[in-house]
């Protein structure tokens, strides 16, 4: 019998010989697989799907509704076994669009002990993922289709909306190509930029990148390396990190600098709290830094201020983004396009849970207008 990646990678050839041509008959179940797979807002679906169906494809008798041990009887199965075992690196393999992390730990899938039927309601945006995608699970279970049949036609879903996504990106990234030869953007230029790019919707992560880029333009002048980002979502308590971007010398791992990335205003709780976890810590951290994207009010900058002497030695200040980023820009900028190159590369090489794909999109076609009016 073939192995799980077997039966994945001939699945896998069988999408790729056919990629016109729809493995469903039923012009219903297209739609919904269709729907789960270009689902940007929401890939807990589509992980969820491909993990049912091969274990349905795997035992033929378990129930693809029954994801959870917890519930009990021969009927059921690990889905989230079957999605980090052999879904994660498949998608991986092949770079389809697919989060990297398994859907059984997003909130609604998580904590389960019961069948994933059509009457159950789970809380997550959109709903209509989640709606097809029990759907698709009751439709298999009844044997209105294959599971064989649903995870091809997923496979060749993503497959198609991953070639999509190349053909725009090469396209994108041959306009920027075109224009190198022509003058170069002003630091004032790559400013607005960056800020028409943190104005587009879900950019919470931009400003870290900024701040990445930053360092990573002048690293080698200023002596001073980022360490590896965290994930977006991860709490500082559970990596153990002080700040979202942290700053260490060349020479030595120990946090000098560390920037905590606000898309609200700086509040005294929050200084606080940074004080409680730099003064955790065996070593002492220079600077801590708020980058925060809303309005700075006055007596948060003096309390920032007063943090000085009280911790023995660090600086607490509070920044605007645009405003850092307008100041580095001048004080190095020659070095402004090695900043610009580092924040696209930051911005591309992050994972779509993070930076979602039209995200990385609109960057390139503002950079290309951009360059254009320039």
């Amino acid at each position: 019998m073939a192995t799980l990646s077997e039966i994945l990678d001939d699945l896998l050839n069988k999408a790729e010989r056919s990629l016109d041509k729809p493995f469903v008959k039923d012009a219903a179940v297209i739609g919904q697989i269709e729907f789960v797979c270009r689902c940007l807002g929401n890939r807990a679906g589509v992980r969820l799907l491909m993990a049912c169906m091969l274990a349905k494809i795997h035992q033929p008798n378990v129930d693809p509704r029954q994801p959870y041990t917890e519930i009990g009887g021969d009927k059921c199965f690990s889905g989230r076994t079957y999605d980090e075992r052999y879904i994660t690196h498949f998608i991986n393999a092949h770079q389809l669009p697919c989060n990297s992390t398994t859907a059984f730990l997003t909130p609604a899938l998580r904590n389960m002990n019961q069948p994933l039927t059509t009457d159950m309601v789970l809380v997550g945006r959109p709903p209509q993922v989640y709606v097809n995608t029990l759907q698709l699970l009751e439709d298999v279970a009844t044997g209105k289709v294959r599971a064989k049949d649903v995870l091809t036609e997923t496979i060749r879903t993503l497959i198609q909306v991953r070639n999509e996504k190349r053909t725009r990106m090469n396209e994108l990234m041959a306009g920027i190509q075109s224009g190198k030869d022509s003058l170069p953007l002003s630091a004032e230029g790559i400013v607005r930029l960056i800020d028409q790019h943190l104005k587009c919707r879900y950019s919470s992560r931009l400003p870290v990148l900024v701040v990445a880029a930053a360092y990573e333009a002048v690293g080698e002048i200023a002596g001073e390396r980022a360490r590896p980002l965290e994930t977006h979502n991860a709490a500082d308590e559970q990596t153990g990190s002080i700040g979202d971007v942290e700053i260490c010398l060349k020479s030595d791992d120990r946090v000098v600098t560390s920037y905590e990335m606000k898309l609200k205003r700086v509040t005294v709780d929050d200084i606080d709290r940074a004080v409680q976890k730099i003064s955790g810590k065996d070593f002492r951290v220079d600077n801590y830094v708020f980058i925060t994207t809303d309005v700075i009010d006055s007596p948060i900058v003096e309390y920032a201020a007063t943090m000085y002497d009280r911790t023995g030695g660090t600086e607490i200040v509070v920044l605007d983004c645009i405003g850092f980023l307008r100041h580095f820009l001048h004080f190095f900028h020659r070095l402004r396009l090695r900043f610009l190159d580092a924040y696209q590369n930051l911005v591309l090489s992050e994972p779509d849970s993070f930076v979602r794909q039209p995200l990385k999109e609109a960057f390139l076609a503002l950079r290309q207008a951009a360059e254009s009016e320039e």
